[in-house]
């Protein structure tokens, strides 16, 4: 880890409580920001230099399957249950280690790349090792768990799991990998979504959460149908019958929550659940549109996230950022989720949906050195007179120079440094071929 590690000359945003906006140094001793706003800090260490630059807290997603990340351009124009039935569960139930791995790190790769440096991922339902294993050579700040699924009669035997022996997996993962890489990488329990999950496994998963004190992520009330399938088959809508199991909570993330009733508003304000919002997938997918202000105004914590790669296809953080701005506004009014705020899902918000809002977030002395440094003098940014209408509007993942977690440099102007992208870009693409040829 580095030692000390100086960011000069750029414009801190640092989205602390006072959202001060500071004109200066940062200084980072053991992965933990040190002092913010000087000029005459000494580094024993390594210097990025910042100038013309924003220094802000490191993006974070908090829905994200690096698994499906093979899968990119093959899964277009379906909607959720076809895109599942007939592309995503069949390729997965196709991989292997290495095919997993490959998918990981290509992931990994672009994250770091376009800034996110922290993320919520779905694995699926085998190999999670080699995901976790990924994450950490990549360097990326990752809480991961793997997909579980044991019901449904659309899952392909391919990935139909034992209850048990998906419990038991799920357990030897959170013993090798829950606070490894100095607690860079955690587990979250991961049932896939009521469709795949029988009650006995979703009420089991609520007990071993709880008992080990690591955090749930799954689906919910994405789409019409699926909502449709869930009343059919569990007497209930979706959030409500995840409430009656046990499965809302501070130390649950619902991913998408598109379709609410009312009642299931109030569960969500109520039990302090995380909503994880993807436009880019809810979009591509025509599953409709979040109503984030209305969720925000209830004071439910809201966040972002790419998704997968199928159904993106990409993993950028800044044009997620951007939709989710965006899309309020024709229905909620021009201010209904102004720049600002809107920052705050993909910082802050991210950060409380993975249980880090003490450790990241924000640029504060005492937090987690998870900075990333943005060019805004390039021409399709520049004047950038007000910091987050420039971040929220106009910058794009290419004008990401500079990416630390943890204290580590991960990113060295635009270059990545603990992974070498055409090895995994020609891994992935080879991976990606015999993959589909099986299919």
């Amino acid at each position: 880890m580095t030692r000390d590690l100086v960011i000069r000359g750029g414009t801190v945003v640092t989205m602390d409580p006072g959202r001060r906006v500071v004109t200066g140094d940062l200084m980072v001793a053991d992965g933990v920001i040190a002092a913010i706003g000087g000029d005459d800090f000494t580094a024993r260490g390594p210097s990025l230099d910042a100038s013309g630059c924003l220094v802000i807290p490191g993006l974070i997603q908090s829905h994200i399957h690096m698994c499906q990340t093979l899968m990119r351009g093959r899964a277009d124009d379906l909607d959720l249950l076809g895109w599942l039935r007939q592309r995503i569960w069949p390729y997965e139930g196709a991989l292997d280690e290495a095919a997993t791995r490959a998918s990981a790190e290509l992931a990994c790769a672009e994250l770091l790349l376009g800034g996110t440096t922290a993320i919520l991922d779905m694995a699926t339902v085998r190999h999670t090792d080699a995901i976790f294993a990924a994450a950490q050579q990549s360097g990326l700040r990752a809480t991961i768990g793997k997909a579980m699924m044991d019901a449904g009669a659309e899952v392909p035997t391919s990935l139909r799991e034992d209850s048990q022996a998906s419990i038991d997996e799920s357990l030897a993962l959170v013993a090798r990998w829950h606070g490894a890489s100095g607690d860079r990488l955690r587990y979250a329990w991961a049932p896939r979504f009521v469709l795949s999950c029988s009650e006995g496994l979703l009420r089991d998963t609520v007990a071993e959460a709880r008992r080990t004190g690591t955090r749930i992520h799954t689906h919910a009330s994405e789409q019409q149908a699926e909502i449709e399938v869930v009343r059919r088959e569990r007497g209930m809508d979706n959030v409500s019958y995840l409430d009656h199991l046990g499965m809302t909570g501070a130390d649950v993330g619902l991913a998408h929550c598109v379709w609410l009733s009312e009642a299931e508003r109030a569960i969500l304000a109520r039990s302090h659940t995380h909503v994880l919002h993807c436009p880019s997938s809810n979009l591509k997918l025509g599953s409709g549109i979040a109503d984030v202000p209305d969720l925000l105004a209830r004071g439910i914590s809201v966040s972002i996230g790419a998704d997968g790669a199928p159904c993106n296809n990409n993993l950028d953080a800044w044009q997620e950022l951007r939709l989710a701005a965006l899309l309020p506004k024709h229905r909620a009014g021009v201010t209904a989720l102004p720049a600002q705020q809107a920052f705050e899902l993909c910082t802050l918000g991210g950060a409380r949906a993975l249980g880090l809002e003490d450790r990241i977030g924000s640029l504060e002395v005492g937090k987690r050195a998870d900075i990333v440094v943005v060019d805004v003098e390039r021409a399709h940014v520049a004047p950038a007179e007000s910091p987050y209408s420039a971040l929220v509007y106009a910058c794009r993942a290419s004008d990401v120079r500079h990416v630390v977690v943890d204290g580590q440099i991960v990113v060295r102007d635009r270059t990545l440094e603990t992974l070498e992208v055409p090895r995994v870009v020609a891994a992935a693409r080879a991976h990606a071929r015999r993959i589909a040829n099986t299919l």
